[in-house]
């Protein structure tokens, strides 16, 4: 009877705890108006190595963004930082990118950036500002004691020329993945998490946690003077929940309480506008993913799975969909 017992249990529990279906977080992409001009910012700014430039083009490419194009074209820069990868993508056809809007804020819907881990905070900060570029946060900022979590943690936000946002964090000992303290490491080490907005924390774990299975690996809640000038918000206080496979890359979740007023991601977007960014995530079970994906309505961009051929991706198939605040995702396998 014991045994029984404790078969049903595990059972129950199986049935209820979700499957891990994203097996790693791999990269993000971003679109970006001109390769040629922005790639040295990114390999010269910062100390991204780039493996590689890429032409994609072909019907593949036109489903998996659903642009209606018949001639779309794409040149796809790889960048390496330690063993983190970072895509930047160029649309030659069809060229027309809608800029990021000149007032975007950290608390807008559209909102992403990736977190470049760094050794000396100061170190690194110093040499941005000897290249110029352009701030988000007023300097480098230093999370109090009253946010456990977060104690010690250093960050600071920036932007691209194509006015992506980016961030530099360190850690202090104790916290953050263990590969970012090791000694004698180069100043920047690699890419931590890519943040993203989120109108509301549960409703991102529904899709996040309960459809994709990832983990929640921490949460915080983050407020004060130095948060206000790390995202250039008045009156900044906002839930931040971490996801993760266990490895690889994380997801972090950015969800502002306070103020009111950060705007939706835009209606209509598509992947030549120059917020777009889609993070890629390898899964299993792909079809089984995209039939949950359409019974809980959430809105996919490819017309359902796209073969991947010529495209450079280390994946046989995938597609695009959105999560509940706009933001893509290319689930692939």
């Amino acid at each position: 009877m014991k045994r029984l017992y404790l078969l049903v249990t595990l059972l129950l529990y199986v049935g209820i705890c979700p499957a891990q279906t994203v097996r790693r977080v791999l990269y993000p992409t971003i679109t970006v108006s001109d390769l040629d001009r922005v790639l040295p910012f990114y390999t010269d700014v910062l100390p991204f190595q780039l493996l590689g430039i890429r032409t994609v083009q072909g019907p593949a490419l036109t489903r998996l963004f659903a642009l209606s194009s018949s001639n779309v074209s794409a040149r796809i820069a790889t960048l390496q930082l330690g063993v983190d990868t970072l895509e930047l993508m160029d649309f030659t056809q069809p060229s027309t990118a809608r800029p990021i809007p000149f007032d975007s804020r950290s608390n807008d819907g559209w909102f992403q950036h990736i977190a470049i881990v760094v050794r000396d905070m100061d170190q690194a900060y110093s040499q941005l500002r000897q290249r110029k570029v352009t701030h988000i946060s007023t300097g480098p900022q230093t999370l109090p004691a009253y946010i456990p979590a977060a104690a010690g943690v250093r960050a600071f936000y920036f932007r691209d020329p194509d006015g992506h946002s980016l961030e530099l964090i360190s850690f202090p000992p104790g916290k953050g993945k263990p590969v970012w303290q090791l000694p004698g490491d180069p100043l920047f080490l690699g890419i931590d998490h890519t943040a993203i907005g989120s109108e509301d924390t549960d409703t991102s774990l529904a899709f996040y946690r309960d459809l994709l299975g990832l983990t929640v690996g921490g949460s915080s809640e983050n407020y004060g003077p130095e948060q206000e000038h790390l995202n250039q918000v008045y009156g900044a206080r906002l839930m931040i929940s971490g996801l993760t496979t266990g490895a690889g890359l994380g997801i972090e979740l950015l969800d502002y309480v306070a103020p009111p007023g950060g705007r939706p991601y835009p209606a209509q977007s598509r992947a030549t506008d120059l917020w777009h960014w889609h993070t890629t995530l390898l899964v299993s079970r792909l079809d089984e993913l995209l039939s949950r994906i359409k019974k809980q309505n959430y809105t996919l961009i490819s017309p359902g799975i796209v073969p991947l051929d010529g495209l450079g991706i280390a994946a046989r198939r995938g597609l695009l969909v959105r999560d509940p605040d706009g933001h893509a995702l290319l689930l692939c396998e």
